[in-house]
């Protein structure tokens, strides 16, 4: 099916109030999409407790979900070509809709996962689509503000993600995190349709590459779901996390040299063929995994060192999207004005500059000093996503940006995977490595830690108890000293991943035409 009249004759960018309505039914259904990535990790805990199962076995409402995201990302480029970007993104927007309403009424926790499961493979096309739709119907001179909103709505969803989540679990019931997507699905849905159904895109019926389909769906859910499990299982100690990292290790590799060679590729894998795909997709991922790993642990360090309830951590988080949300939409519209390489140089300042700043707080730090540098951190947000998605799809061919974009966020997605296995096991380690070194100075001889015992004993605790309270205390300093570690080394990440930038090659211009200046 043709796309227009004739194929060489693109119809005109929407204005006024079309793209308006556009632009708010795509920018929730990514918002909807990014949320429920976060929103049910604060429900966790209620979930489990409801359906009758433990709470690692609760986890599994997250690895099912992140799953089939993972496997349908990078397929995106191809379902979009057999069967229209507008089709597939309404369809992807409705299954995840349907299946949100399915996890909702789950009654046990096999119900949930394959709830979830689905939910997963719908939401995969989606984000990548909404940007594809958002830039073919901008006007060339405005696409920078398409990009800005778009990175707007992916990067203020995770903030508020487990807010809203903690909000509607404390006061309503866990079911509603989901419930509240079929409203704005259904809406985005409907809004999206009746503007650009007569705007499809072409199709081409190419044969299914078999081979690299059942490839893609092994090695991406091997992988994936070592890295959403691995800690758990305390990584290559366990058989099953070692078998699953082989199968990944093969599949992935024979996949690569698969669609390499493969006459109709599911992964268009030539697209890293480019410069500028290459250094901007490698930019963002590595980027994303430092900015990732900051995100996991801080929050974490809250609640389980600090004593932080879940809402409070969620609003000590929250103050990195206000900055954001102001300079996204005013970035975007001077994007053609600015040396882009320059700008994320910029924003990998900023990043390095304040995980610094996070690496030098203690135990005793207050509310107020740690959210001043997550509200600074908010500058470079959209100085990072914006210009990296600019550069990563300049010079594309329009029939080439849905394969591009559903590339990128497979990586991007990836990049935060393989943070929280990370980070994650990292600070537990260096938590214990702190904790054995620390416990070396709690002694008989050690001045401080007999004045603290001392102490204690003087208050009615037992000698064991006061042991004990001791220990507490040593354990708390060794996983702040831990999650120290974790921000200096993200500090660190930043400033190296700043040469990468430099090897992308100007001009940039527009997604979807040729690489020149507006």
């Amino acid at each position: 099916m043709a796309s227009t009249p004739n194929d060489t004759q693109p119809l005109p960018p929407l204005h006024g109030s079309a793209l308006v309505l556009l632009t708010i039914a795509v920018a929730f259904s990514t918002f909807m999409e990014v949320l429920d990535m976060t929103i049910v990790n604060v429900a966790v805990p209620h979930i489990a407790g409801s359906l009758g199962v433990s709470a690692s076995e609760g986890t599994w409402t997250i690895s099912s979900y992140s799953l089939a995201s993972a496997i349908m990302q990078p397929l995106t480029g191809w379902i979009a070509r057999r069967f229209g970007e507008v089709k597939t993104f309404v369809f992807s927007v409705m299954l995840f809709v349907v299946f949100s309403m399915l996890c909702g009424l789950a009654t046990s926790m096999p119900m949930l996962v394959i709830g979830r499961l689905m939910q997963g493979a719908g939401s995969g096309p989606m984000v990548a689509l909404s940007l594809t739709l958002l830039l073919s119907s901008y006007p060339k001179a405005k696409q920078g503000i398409a990009l800005a909103l778009w990175a707007m709505t992916v990067v203020v969803a995770p903030i508020f993600g487990p807010i809203l989540g903690g909000w509607l679990t404390d006061n309503f019931s866990w079911p509603w995190i989901f419930y509240i997507n079929v409203p704005v699905g259904l809406l985005a849905a409907a809004i999206t349709w009746s503007l650009l159904r007569k705007r499809e895109t072409r199709v081409f019926k190419s044969p299914i590459d078999v081979i690299g389909l059942v490839l893609l769906v092994a090695g991406v859910g091997s992988l994936q779901f070592m890295l959403d499990n691995g800690n758990d299982n305390d990584w290559f100690s366990s058989p099953m996390i070692t078998t699953l990292g082989l199968i990944a290790l093969v599949c992935l590799t024979f996949l690569v040299a698969w669609e390499l060679n493969a006459k109709h590729p599911v992964v268009d894998l030539g697209l890293f063929r480019r410069r500028n795909f290459t250094v901007g997709v490698s930019a963002q991922s590595l980027g994303m995994f430092a900015f990732f790993g900051i995100n996991v642990v801080f929050p974490l360090w809250l609640q389980t060192t600090l004593g932080y309830t879940a809402t409070w951590a969620g609003l000590a988080t929250a103050p990195v999207g206000i900055l954001a949300f102001l300079l996204a939409p005013l970035l975007g519209r001077n994007l053609h004005r600015l040396e882009l390489r320059a700008v994320v140089t910029f924003a990998f300042i900023v990043f390095a500059g304040t995980s610094y700043w996070f690496s030098t707080f203690d135990s005793s730090a207050s509310f107020n000093s740690l959210i001043l540098p997550r509200f600074v951190m908010g500058i470079a947000i959209p100085c990072f996503f914006i210009p990296l998605n600019q550069i990563y799809l300049a010079g594309l061919p329009a029939e080439e940006i849905a394969s591009a974009t559903g590339l990128a966020n497979f990586f991007r997605t990836l990049g935060s995977s393989v943070s929280t296995a990370v980070s994650v096991t990292l600070w537990q380690h260096r938590g214990i490595w702190h904790h054995a070194t620390l416990t070396e100075n709690v002694t008989p001889a050690s001045q401080p830690a007999g004045q603290v015992l001392q102490t204690l004993t003087q208050g009615g605790f037992s000698q064991t108890q006061a042991l004990g309270i001791t220990d507490q205390l040593v354990n708390k300093e060794a996983l702040t000293l831990a999650v120290n570690d974790i921000f200096w080394l993200c500090a660190i990440l930043f400033v190296l991943l700043i040469p990468v930038l430099w090897f992308a090659r100007p001009p940039f211009g527009s997604a979807g035409g040729p690489a020149a200046g507006h």
